[in-house]
Protein backbone atom coordinates (compact mmCIF):
# COMPACT_ATOMS: atom_id res chain seq x y z
CA UNK A 1 0.00 0.00 0.00
CA UNK A 2 1.29 3.47 -0.93
CA UNK A 3 1.71 5.65 2.14
CA UNK A 4 0.39 9.22 1.71
CA UNK A 5 2.91 12.05 1.78
CA UNK A 6 1.75 15.49 2.92
CA UNK A 7 2.66 18.91 1.56
CA UNK A 8 1.48 22.51 1.35
CA UNK A 9 1.20 24.54 -1.86
CA UNK A 10 2.33 28.15 -2.13
CA UNK A 11 1.50 29.78 -5.48
CA UNK A 12 3.83 32.61 -6.52
CA UNK A 13 3.23 34.86 -9.53
CA UNK A 14 6.67 35.71 -10.93
CA UNK A 15 5.56 38.07 -13.69
CA UNK A 16 2.37 39.00 -15.52
CA UNK A 17 1.34 41.08 -18.51
CA UNK A 18 -0.18 40.49 -21.94
CA UNK A 19 0.47 42.58 -25.07
CA UNK A 20 -2.09 40.81 -27.33
CA UNK A 21 0.61 40.02 -29.94
CA UNK A 22 3.04 37.68 -28.14
CA UNK A 23 3.11 35.77 -24.88
CA UNK A 24 5.66 34.05 -22.67
CA UNK A 25 5.62 30.26 -22.89
CA UNK A 26 7.70 27.22 -21.88
CA UNK A 27 8.61 28.52 -18.41
CA UNK A 28 10.99 25.91 -16.95
CA UNK A 29 13.24 26.29 -13.91
CA UNK A 30 16.44 24.59 -12.79
CA UNK A 31 18.23 24.78 -9.45
CA UNK A 32 21.89 25.55 -8.71
CA UNK A 33 22.82 24.44 -5.17
CA UNK A 34 24.47 27.09 -3.02
CA UNK A 35 24.66 29.71 -5.78
CA UNK A 36 22.16 32.12 -4.25
CA UNK A 37 22.45 34.66 -1.47
CA UNK A 38 23.93 33.37 1.79
CA UNK A 39 24.37 29.90 0.31
CA UNK A 40 20.73 29.23 -0.59
CA UNK A 41 20.01 27.64 -3.99
CA UNK A 42 19.70 29.86 -7.04
CA UNK A 43 16.76 29.05 -9.30
CA UNK A 44 17.16 29.89 -13.00
CA UNK A 45 14.11 29.87 -15.26
CA UNK A 46 14.10 29.97 -19.05
CA UNK A 47 11.14 30.96 -21.20
CA UNK A 48 10.54 32.42 -24.65
CA UNK A 49 8.12 34.61 -26.53
CA UNK A 50 5.51 33.02 -28.80
CA UNK A 51 3.94 34.81 -31.77
CA UNK A 52 0.20 34.55 -31.21
CA UNK A 53 -0.79 34.74 -34.87
CA UNK A 54 1.12 31.55 -35.69
CA UNK A 55 1.50 27.98 -34.49
CA UNK A 56 4.53 27.22 -32.29
CA UNK A 57 6.41 30.29 -33.55
CA UNK A 58 9.11 30.84 -30.93
CA UNK A 59 11.84 33.42 -30.43
CA UNK A 60 15.02 33.50 -28.30
CA UNK A 61 15.15 31.88 -24.89
CA UNK A 62 15.16 34.39 -22.04
CA UNK A 63 16.24 33.92 -18.43
CA UNK A 64 14.86 34.90 -15.04
CA UNK A 65 16.68 34.15 -11.81
CA UNK A 66 16.09 34.26 -8.08
CA UNK A 67 18.87 34.18 -5.50
CA UNK A 68 16.61 34.54 -2.47
CA UNK A 69 14.23 31.58 -2.77
CA UNK A 70 11.67 33.45 -4.86
CA UNK A 71 11.37 36.65 -2.82
CA UNK A 72 12.67 38.62 -5.84
CA UNK A 73 13.38 37.72 -9.47
CA UNK A 74 15.67 39.36 -12.05
CA UNK A 75 14.89 39.47 -15.75
CA UNK A 76 13.64 38.45 -18.21
CA UNK A 77 17.00 38.74 -19.95
CA UNK A 78 17.35 37.71 -23.60
CA UNK A 79 20.51 35.79 -24.53
CA UNK A 80 21.97 36.10 -28.02
CA UNK A 81 23.47 32.61 -27.65
CA UNK A 82 19.91 31.24 -27.43
CA UNK A 83 18.44 33.16 -30.36
CA UNK A 84 17.37 32.05 -33.82
CA UNK A 85 20.09 31.15 -36.31
CA UNK A 86 20.20 31.36 -40.09
CA UNK A 87 20.47 28.21 -42.20
CA UNK A 88 20.69 27.86 -46.01
CA UNK A 89 17.53 28.47 -48.01
CA UNK A 90 16.21 31.23 -45.78
CA UNK A 91 15.54 28.82 -42.89
CA UNK A 92 15.78 30.00 -39.29
CA UNK A 93 16.20 27.59 -36.38
CA UNK A 94 15.82 28.13 -32.63
CA UNK A 95 16.13 26.12 -29.42
CA UNK A 96 12.78 25.68 -27.64
CA UNK A 97 10.84 23.48 -25.18
CA UNK A 98 13.95 23.54 -23.00
CA UNK A 99 14.23 22.01 -19.51
CA UNK A 100 17.17 23.08 -17.28
CA UNK A 101 18.41 20.61 -14.66
CA UNK A 102 21.45 20.55 -12.39
CA UNK A 103 24.15 18.05 -13.37
CA UNK A 104 25.87 17.24 -10.07
CA UNK A 105 28.98 15.53 -11.48
CA UNK A 106 30.05 18.51 -13.60
CA UNK A 107 28.39 21.11 -11.34
CA UNK A 108 26.66 22.67 -14.34
CA UNK A 109 23.09 23.58 -15.15
CA UNK A 110 22.37 21.68 -18.38
CA UNK A 111 19.32 22.76 -20.39
CA UNK A 112 18.06 20.19 -22.92
CA UNK A 113 15.29 20.63 -25.47
CA UNK A 114 14.04 20.78 -29.02
CA UNK A 115 14.71 22.88 -32.10
CA UNK A 116 12.15 24.43 -34.44
CA UNK A 117 12.80 25.49 -38.03
CA UNK A 118 10.96 28.34 -39.76
CA UNK A 119 10.55 29.97 -43.14
CA UNK A 120 9.61 33.49 -42.15
CA UNK A 121 7.32 33.17 -39.18
CA UNK A 122 5.83 29.80 -40.11
CA UNK A 123 7.11 26.33 -39.35
CA UNK A 124 9.15 24.87 -42.19
CA UNK A 125 7.02 22.34 -44.12
CA UNK A 126 7.66 18.61 -43.81
CA UNK A 127 9.93 16.80 -44.14
CA UNK A 128 11.38 18.96 -41.36
CA UNK A 129 14.49 17.68 -39.54
CA UNK A 130 14.95 18.15 -35.81
CA UNK A 131 17.73 17.46 -33.33
CA UNK A 132 17.84 17.32 -29.53
CA UNK A 133 19.44 20.55 -28.37
CA UNK A 134 21.26 21.73 -25.27
CA UNK A 135 22.96 24.72 -23.68
CA UNK A 136 25.02 25.12 -20.49
CA UNK A 137 24.73 27.90 -17.90
CA UNK A 138 27.65 29.80 -16.35
CA UNK A 139 26.25 30.66 -12.92
CA UNK A 140 28.82 33.35 -12.12
CA UNK A 141 28.72 35.11 -15.51
CA UNK A 142 24.95 34.54 -15.77
CA UNK A 143 25.40 33.49 -19.37
CA UNK A 144 24.47 30.52 -21.55
CA UNK A 145 26.69 28.72 -24.02
CA UNK A 146 25.80 28.72 -27.71
CA UNK A 147 23.08 26.13 -28.03
CA UNK A 148 24.20 22.95 -29.76
CA UNK A 149 22.66 19.80 -31.20
CA UNK A 150 23.23 16.33 -29.77
CA UNK A 151 25.01 14.30 -32.45
CA UNK A 152 22.99 11.08 -32.95
CA UNK A 153 23.96 8.05 -35.07
CA UNK A 154 23.42 8.48 -38.81
CA UNK A 155 20.30 6.32 -38.95
CA UNK A 156 16.92 7.09 -40.58
CA UNK A 157 15.02 6.75 -37.30
CA UNK A 158 16.72 9.86 -35.90
CA UNK A 159 15.73 12.17 -38.79
CA UNK A 160 13.39 14.11 -36.51
CA UNK A 161 14.47 13.62 -32.88
CA UNK A 162 13.69 15.78 -29.87
CA UNK A 163 14.28 16.09 -26.15
CA UNK A 164 11.59 18.77 -25.97
CA UNK A 165 10.02 19.21 -22.50
CA UNK A 166 11.71 16.01 -21.29
CA UNK A 167 12.76 15.22 -17.73
CA UNK A 168 16.02 13.29 -17.59
CA UNK A 169 17.76 11.16 -14.95
CA UNK A 170 21.44 11.60 -14.09
CA UNK A 171 23.37 8.52 -12.95
CA UNK A 172 25.91 8.48 -10.09
CA UNK A 173 28.83 8.31 -12.55
CA UNK A 174 27.59 11.45 -14.32
CA UNK A 175 26.09 9.70 -17.34
CA UNK A 176 22.68 10.97 -18.41
CA UNK A 177 19.54 9.06 -19.33
CA UNK A 178 17.73 11.36 -21.75
CA UNK A 179 14.34 10.32 -23.18
CA UNK A 180 13.81 11.27 -26.83
CA UNK A 181 10.89 11.08 -29.24
CA UNK A 182 11.67 10.60 -32.90
CA UNK A 183 10.50 9.47 -36.34
CA UNK A 184 12.11 8.86 -39.75
CA UNK A 185 11.82 11.19 -42.71
CA UNK A 186 8.39 11.59 -44.26
CA UNK A 187 6.34 14.13 -46.19
CA UNK A 188 3.41 13.56 -43.83
CA UNK A 189 4.80 13.77 -40.30
CA UNK A 190 1.37 14.36 -38.75
CA UNK A 191 0.32 10.80 -39.62
CA UNK A 192 3.49 8.90 -38.80
CA UNK A 193 3.85 7.75 -35.19
CA UNK A 194 6.58 9.05 -32.93
CA UNK A 195 8.69 6.46 -31.15
CA UNK A 196 10.12 7.12 -27.70
CA UNK A 197 13.61 5.86 -26.81
CA UNK A 198 15.88 6.57 -23.85
CA UNK A 199 19.49 7.30 -24.77
CA UNK A 200 22.50 7.26 -22.49
CA UNK A 201 24.90 10.17 -22.89
CA UNK A 202 28.05 11.45 -21.28
CA UNK A 203 28.46 15.11 -20.31
CA UNK A 204 31.81 16.72 -19.46
CA UNK A 205 30.42 20.10 -18.46
CA UNK A 206 30.58 21.38 -22.03
CA UNK A 207 29.58 18.69 -24.52
CA UNK A 208 26.77 16.15 -24.48
CA UNK A 209 27.75 12.92 -26.27
CA UNK A 210 25.57 9.97 -27.32
CA UNK A 211 26.67 6.53 -26.06
CA UNK A 212 23.81 4.06 -26.57
CA UNK A 213 20.03 3.72 -26.83
CA UNK A 214 17.43 1.40 -25.33
CA UNK A 215 14.33 -0.18 -26.80
CA UNK A 216 11.86 1.96 -28.74
CA UNK A 217 8.23 2.32 -27.65
CA UNK A 218 5.18 3.15 -29.74
CA UNK A 219 1.38 2.86 -29.57
CA UNK A 220 -1.14 2.67 -32.43
CA UNK A 221 -3.04 5.84 -31.51
CA UNK A 222 -2.37 8.93 -33.65
CA UNK A 223 1.19 10.30 -33.62
CA UNK A 224 2.49 7.65 -31.21
CA UNK A 225 4.43 8.71 -28.09
CA UNK A 226 6.13 12.04 -27.55
CA UNK A 227 7.36 14.47 -24.86
CA UNK A 228 8.53 11.68 -22.54
CA UNK A 229 9.60 12.36 -18.96
CA UNK A 230 11.72 10.04 -16.86
CA UNK A 231 12.32 9.55 -13.15
CA UNK A 232 13.91 7.03 -10.76
CA UNK A 233 12.12 5.96 -7.61
CA UNK A 234 13.02 3.24 -5.12
CA UNK A 235 15.06 1.16 -7.55
CA UNK A 236 12.95 1.44 -10.73
CA UNK A 237 12.70 3.85 -13.62
CA UNK A 238 9.34 5.33 -14.60
CA UNK A 239 8.45 7.16 -17.79
CA UNK A 240 5.32 9.14 -18.60
CA UNK A 241 4.41 9.78 -22.23
CA UNK A 242 2.20 12.13 -24.22
CA UNK A 243 -0.24 10.76 -26.80
CA UNK A 244 -3.02 12.45 -28.78
CA UNK A 245 -5.72 10.20 -27.30
CA UNK A 246 -4.51 9.49 -23.75
CA UNK A 247 -1.45 9.72 -21.52
CA UNK A 248 0.70 6.60 -21.13
CA UNK A 249 3.10 5.26 -18.50
CA UNK A 250 5.77 2.58 -18.43
CA UNK A 251 8.51 1.30 -16.13
CA UNK A 252 11.84 -0.50 -16.39
CA UNK A 253 14.71 -1.77 -14.30
CA UNK A 254 17.86 -0.61 -16.10
CA UNK A 255 16.95 2.88 -17.34
CA UNK A 256 17.20 1.99 -21.04
CA UNK A 257 14.62 -0.74 -21.52
CA UNK A 258 10.92 -0.44 -20.72
CA UNK A 259 7.72 -2.46 -20.62
CA UNK A 260 4.91 -1.95 -23.13
CA UNK A 261 3.24 1.38 -22.29
CA UNK A 262 -0.15 1.31 -20.59
CA UNK A 263 -2.75 4.10 -20.36
CA UNK A 264 -2.74 6.26 -17.27
CA UNK A 265 -5.64 5.27 -15.00
CA UNK A 266 -6.91 6.29 -11.60
CA UNK A 267 -6.71 3.65 -8.89
CA UNK A 268 -10.44 2.97 -9.36
CA UNK A 269 -9.78 1.90 -12.97
CA UNK A 270 -11.15 5.03 -14.66
CA UNK A 271 -9.04 6.64 -17.39
CA UNK A 272 -7.09 9.64 -16.13
CA UNK A 273 -8.48 11.96 -18.82
CA UNK A 274 -5.15 13.48 -19.86
CA UNK A 275 -4.65 13.69 -23.63
CA UNK A 276 -2.49 15.46 -26.21
CA UNK A 277 -0.37 17.20 -23.63
CA UNK A 278 2.58 16.45 -21.41
CA UNK A 279 2.81 15.16 -17.87
CA UNK A 280 5.82 15.35 -15.54
CA UNK A 281 7.09 13.77 -12.33
CA UNK A 282 7.64 15.25 -8.89
CA UNK A 283 9.78 12.76 -6.99
CA UNK A 284 10.34 12.69 -3.23
CA UNK A 285 12.27 10.01 -1.37
CA UNK A 286 8.99 8.95 0.27
CA UNK A 287 6.56 9.38 -2.62
CA UNK A 288 6.14 9.55 -6.38
CA UNK A 289 3.79 12.16 -7.86
CA UNK A 290 2.44 13.01 -11.31
CA UNK A 291 1.63 16.54 -12.50
CA UNK A 292 -0.91 16.67 -15.33
CA UNK A 293 -4.07 18.20 -16.81
CA UNK A 294 -7.30 16.36 -17.60
CA UNK A 295 -10.92 16.51 -18.68
CA UNK A 296 -13.83 16.61 -16.28
CA UNK A 297 -13.14 19.72 -14.21
CA UNK A 298 -15.62 22.17 -15.78
CA UNK A 299 -12.78 23.11 -18.11
CA UNK A 300 -14.25 22.44 -21.55
CA UNK A 301 -13.50 26.08 -22.50
CA UNK A 302 -9.75 25.47 -22.10
CA UNK A 303 -7.90 24.23 -25.18
CA UNK A 304 -7.37 20.46 -24.81
CA UNK A 305 -8.41 20.82 -21.14
CA UNK A 306 -4.87 22.02 -20.38
CA UNK A 307 -5.80 23.73 -17.10
CA UNK A 308 -5.95 23.59 -14.14
CA UNK A 309 -2.59 22.00 -13.39
CA UNK A 310 -3.00 19.06 -11.02
CA UNK A 311 -0.77 16.87 -8.86
CA UNK A 312 -1.53 13.46 -7.38
CA UNK A 313 0.44 10.67 -5.76
CA UNK A 314 1.19 7.60 -7.87
CA UNK A 315 1.00 3.95 -6.85
CA UNK A 316 4.31 2.77 -8.36
CA UNK A 317 3.36 -0.90 -8.17
CA UNK A 318 -0.02 -0.48 -9.85
CA UNK A 319 1.22 2.31 -12.17
CA UNK A 320 -1.90 4.34 -11.44
CA UNK A 321 -2.84 7.73 -10.02
CA UNK A 322 -4.40 7.72 -6.54
CA UNK A 323 -7.57 9.74 -7.09
CA UNK A 324 -8.07 10.85 -3.49
CA UNK A 325 -4.68 12.59 -3.49
CA UNK A 326 -5.40 14.85 -6.49
CA UNK A 327 -4.88 18.57 -5.77
CA UNK A 328 -4.79 21.74 -7.86
CA UNK A 329 -1.31 23.25 -8.14
CA UNK A 330 -2.17 26.14 -10.48
CA UNK A 331 -5.81 27.20 -11.01
CA UNK A 332 -7.55 27.53 -14.36
CA UNK A 333 -8.09 31.06 -15.75
CA UNK A 334 -8.94 30.21 -19.36
CA UNK A 335 -5.38 29.89 -20.66
CA UNK A 336 -3.66 26.54 -21.04
CA UNK A 337 -0.97 25.45 -18.59
CA UNK A 338 0.05 22.19 -20.24
CA UNK A 339 3.65 23.22 -20.96
CA UNK A 340 5.36 23.24 -17.58
CA UNK A 341 8.37 21.89 -15.68
CA UNK A 342 9.56 20.81 -12.22
CA UNK A 343 12.70 21.44 -10.20
CA UNK A 344 13.73 20.10 -6.79
CA UNK A 345 14.98 23.22 -5.00
CA UNK A 346 16.11 21.67 -1.71
CA UNK A 347 15.08 18.95 0.72
CA UNK A 348 12.01 20.95 1.74
CA UNK A 349 10.65 22.32 -1.54
CA UNK A 350 9.96 21.30 -5.13
CA UNK A 351 8.67 23.92 -7.59
CA UNK A 352 6.43 23.48 -10.63
CA UNK A 353 6.63 26.38 -13.10
CA UNK A 354 4.19 27.26 -15.88
CA UNK A 355 3.20 30.21 -18.05
CA UNK A 356 -0.33 30.99 -19.18
CA UNK A 357 -0.28 30.26 -22.93
CA UNK A 358 -2.59 32.91 -24.43
CA UNK A 359 -4.02 30.90 -27.33
CA UNK A 360 -6.66 30.72 -28.64
CA UNK A 361 -7.73 34.35 -28.77
CA UNK A 362 -10.26 35.20 -26.10
CA UNK A 363 -8.92 33.00 -23.32
CA UNK A 364 -8.20 36.16 -21.34
CA UNK A 365 -11.93 36.64 -20.74
CA UNK A 366 -11.61 34.10 -17.92
CA UNK A 367 -8.94 36.12 -16.11
CA UNK A 368 -5.64 34.96 -17.62
CA UNK A 369 -2.96 37.58 -18.33
CA UNK A 370 0.11 35.52 -19.35
CA UNK A 371 1.22 35.17 -15.73
CA UNK A 372 4.25 32.99 -15.04
CA UNK A 373 3.70 30.92 -11.91
CA UNK A 374 5.83 28.93 -9.52
CA UNK A 375 3.79 26.46 -7.48
CA UNK A 376 5.95 25.72 -4.46
CA UNK A 377 5.40 22.26 -2.98
CA UNK A 378 6.49 22.46 0.65
CA UNK A 379 6.95 18.94 2.00
CA UNK A 380 5.95 17.84 5.50
CA UNK A 381 9.12 15.76 5.75
CA UNK A 382 12.59 16.18 4.17
CA UNK A 383 13.28 14.83 0.70
CA UNK A 384 16.44 12.76 1.09
CA UNK A 385 17.11 12.16 -2.60
CA UNK A 386 20.66 13.26 -3.43
CA UNK A 387 21.24 16.61 -5.10
CA UNK A 388 18.79 19.42 -5.73
CA UNK A 389 18.43 18.88 -9.47
CA UNK A 390 16.25 15.82 -9.18
CA UNK A 391 16.53 12.14 -8.35
CA UNK A 392 19.79 10.27 -8.94
CA UNK A 393 19.71 6.51 -8.42
CA UNK A 394 22.12 5.02 -5.90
Amino acid sequence: MTEPLGYEIQLDTITRGYDQATCWVQAAAGTIPGAGDNGVPAVVMTMQKLLLRGSDVFYALNEMRTDDMGATWSGPVEHATLARRQEPGGIEVVICSATPMWHASSRKLLNTGHCARYLGDALMPDPRPCEPTYTVYDAEARSWSQWAALDLPDEPRWFSASAGSAQRVDLPDGDILLPLYHHPTTDDAWHIPYFTTVVRCTFDGRELTFVESGNSLVVPEPRGLCEPSLTHYQGRYYMTLRNDVMGYVTAGDDGLHYEAPRPWLFDDGEELGNYNTQQHWVTHSDGLFLVYTRRGLDNDHVMRHRAPLLMAQVDPDGLCVIRDTERILIPERGARLGNFAMTTVNENESWVSAAEWMQPAGCEQYGSDNSIFAARIIWDRPNTLPGSGGPRPS
